[in-house]
């Protein structure tokens, strides 16, 4: 098991705290693992500083989506991702 440490703006903090948000989209520049646990540490970008409050959440599923020949390169330029949460 890892801590892997991001930066999470307040508004996306409060709704993973709430547990409404309940998944985490990242560009795949670092390595996880199912079984990691992710520290988000609340960020402002106003102050530029890290407010001191911190989550911590077990990764369940990691998908990369590199590895899924869905879409084209057009396609995702033109159209992005939708990340849904699932209940």
């Amino acid at each position: 098991m890892v801590e892997v440490r991001k930066k999470c703006w307040p508004e996306l903090f409060e709704a993973v705290k709430s547990g409404k948000k309940k998944f985490d989209l990242r560009l795949n520049d670092f390595n996880v693992s199912e079984g990691d646990v992710l520290v988000l540490e609340e960020w402002n970008p106003h102050t530029k500083k890290y407010t001191g409050r911190k989550l911590k959440k077990k990764v369940t599923y990691v998908l990369k989506t590199n590895l899924l020949p869905f879409f084209t390169d057009e396609e995702i330029h033109d159209l992005g991702f939708v990340v849904m949460s699932l209940k």
